[in-house]
């Protein structure tokens, strides 16, 4: 008698009992970590949703199409980039722009404007000029009439947008430049693809710019991020933050700058000057739902150094902590809103100062008003 029946219905019903029998694919052990390189920096995405092997494999592409495209649109290095063609575009006129490339002007008009003008995506020249753009040239030091001249090309009132017609244009040749909020920008792409793809769980990190969502465990356990110092010339952190579902972006003056003649000079550039900063603070943190919004927050306070910075956190309810260099150490200075977001307790753990000297923080603040009227219209 044969195995099997000869029967085609027989034969059928084996093969789809054998069908049903076979395993669905297992996720993989958790949590799964994607990352590479993007934008002259890296990129790591860690997920902590189950996912298979081939789910991860969609998400990453997901993930690079959404990095190429902020590139695309936004990097100053490429020649075909968005942002490189209006930069070449007649003064004066008109570009149609695209929505991200428009929503990022946006960003960054608005912290121009209540920052007094320490944020302004038209220092492009400036920076070049200090070596830190994609002009190669070699690092030395400009000379004062070349950074004169330089500083009386740039300001926010060199840009006009029209957000509603999706549009803008430059009134006079500046060079934009967006690396203090794309990278935000893309982080906050970044998040908004994993969350359409249904992850709760996910932490992206792109540069040290950081989103979180959900835990990262099943036992719901809170992201953990380090807040980093320069101790012996290498980045180490100095706090070790719990966060969930928000994000964290951090500026800071160690790690990309030149040495001449004993002196540092810093990539972050005053728009008011002209020339690197040179203050005690090492770095800021901005904690805000908006990577985008906390970068452009963080490089602006940045620029305006420990007391303006704080009276503008103060002044803006933003959620930030400052690293100070304090002789061979450092003091932790958090805003009043950093102190309420991380809980009494935590503040007293970590060690941190909160700023809370209301006649020191109003003359800086009278400073920052100040500063804006003469800057922004």
């Amino acid at each position: 008698m044969p195995l099997v029946s000869r029967h085609p219905a027989v034969v059928l019903l084996l093969l789809l009992l054998l069908a049903g029998c076979s395993e669905a694919p297992k996720p993989l052990p958790s949590p799964v970590t994607l990352e590479g390189d993007i934008f002259g920096t890296f990129y790591q995405v860690t997920i902590a949703d189950p996912i298979t092997g081939e789910r991860r494999d969609a998400l990453e592409a997901g993930i690079l199409a959404e990095l190429a495209a902020v590139d695309a649109a936004m990097s100053t290095y490429r020649d075909d980039a968005e942002l490189v063609a209006f930069n070449q575009a007649p003064v004066g006129e008109w570009q149609s722009l695209s929505a991200p490339l428009i929503e990022v002007l946006a960003i960054a008009r608005s912290v121009a404007r209540s920052s007094g003008g320490a944020f302004d995506v038209t220092v492009g020249g400036l920076v070049n000029l200090w070596s830190f753009g994609p002009e190669a040239r070699p690092r030395a030091v400009p000379d004062a009439a070349t950074i004169a001249a330089r500083l009386a090309e740039v300001g926010m009132d060199t840009l006009e947008l029209d957000v509603d017609e999706g549009r803008a244009r430059r009134l006079r040749d500046v060079f934009v430049d967006l690396s203090g909020v794309a990278k935000g920008h893309a982080t906050d792409r970044v998040a908004a693809y994993l969350s359409a793809q249904g992850l709760e769980h996910y932490l992206v990190n792109l540069g040290g710019e950081l989103k979180v969502a959900g835990f990262r465990d099943a036992e719901q356990a809170p992201w953990r991020i380090g807040i980093e110092v320069p101790r012996d010339g290498r980045p180490q952190a100095q706090h070790v933050l719990a966060l969930q579902d928000t994000s964290v972006a951090t500026s800071g003056d160690y790690r990309n700058y030149f040495e001449e003649d004993g002196r540092r000079y810093s990539h972050t550039i005053d728009p008011r000057t002209g020339r690197p900063i040179r203050h005690r603070l090492a770095s800021v943190t901005v904690m805000h739902p908006s990577n985008a919004r906390a970068d452009a927050w963080s490089t602006a306070m940045t620029v305006l150094g420990e007391e303006e910075g704080m009276a503008l956190a103060r002044q803006e309810a933003l959620a930030v902590l400052m690293l100070v260099r304090d002789g061979d150490g450092w003091r932790s200075l958090a805003s009043p809103a950093f102190a309420e977001r991380l809980g009494e307790s935590v503040v007293e753990e970590l060690g941190l100062e909160v700023a809370d000297e209301p006649g020191r923080d109003d003359q800086a603040r009278a400073d920052v008003d100040a500063a804006s009227a003469n800057t922004l219209e």
